[in-house]
């Protein structure tokens, strides 16, 4: 009996890789995200490129046991090490797609899915196709159905420039009032430019669920007052 991987089963797995993490793939590039379905596919064949020469390295030294018994206490082979090191080292690659605009982290989810698919590609190489196509299924309907059917509205802050202090001041209570939006916190500045003030609020609030921070920004840059609005991450 020859311990090793035959052609066909290396092929199927690597076939499986890639139609797992193309689709994956296929989600995050129909999103325009960093990551497309080429990057997905490479990382989840490289890791299960990984997991198949770790199982020919403890085949092997089964293989090596077996012809030269004296060797048993020897020859060793640890299935976890190179995979750790998969685990571990995707990390780089998900930083990349990581951005940081304005307060704002973009990216995230799509590092997040590189790391998933790395890990979809390493059960494909060990064999656990059960594991594999389980995940899978599970790790798709979260990126691709979660966000329908589980509405969570993102915490942001609103950015407000303005000239007037007197004008605004009353445009933004009835605005907020009439949309039942509720301000937490609000924090001030004024800066002095070409011997003119410029002043900039920072609200904390809550919008009511009918609206969105896109609604709030579009209605307020409708003012003649506001020099400058948008949405923030609150940090």
């Amino acid at each position: 009996m020859v311990l090793h991987l035959d052609a066909v089963t290396v092929v199927i797995r690597l076939l499986l890789a890639t139609v797992i993490s193309g689709v994956i793939g296929w989600d995050r590039a129909q999103k325009h995200r960093p990551a497309g379905i080429r990057t997905h596919i490479l990382v989840c064949l490289g890791a299960c490129i990984i997991a198949l020469v770790q199982k020919e390295i403890g085949f092997d030294a089964l293989e090596i046991a077996k012809v030269y018994p004296q060797y048993k206490g020897i020859v060793r082979a640890d299935d976890a090490r190179l995979i750790a090191q998969v685990v571990s080292g995707i990390g780089f690659l998900g930083a990349g797609t990581i951005i940081v605009e304005h307060h704002s982290i973009k990216g995230l989810t799509t590092a997040a899915s590189l790391w998933v698919v790395a890990c979809l590609g390493l059960a494909v190489g060990m064999g656990n196709y059960i594991i594999a196509i389980a995940s899978f299924v599970v790790v798709y309907g979260v990126i691709a159905f979660l966000k329908r059917i589980v509405s969570v509205s993102p915490t942001r802050n609103l950015e407000i420039q303005y000239d007037s202090k007197t004008d605004f001041k009353k445009f933004i209570s009835d605005y907020f009032d009439k949309q039942d939006i509720t301000v937490n916190n609000v924090s001030f500045r004024a800066s002095k430019i070409d011997d003119k003030y410029v002043y900039t609020n920072v609200y904390e609030v809550k919008l009511p669920h009918k609206m969105t921070y896109v609604d709030v920004v579009e209605d307020l840059s409708g003012n003649d007052n506001i020099t400058k609005v948008r949405a923030i991450s609150p940090g």
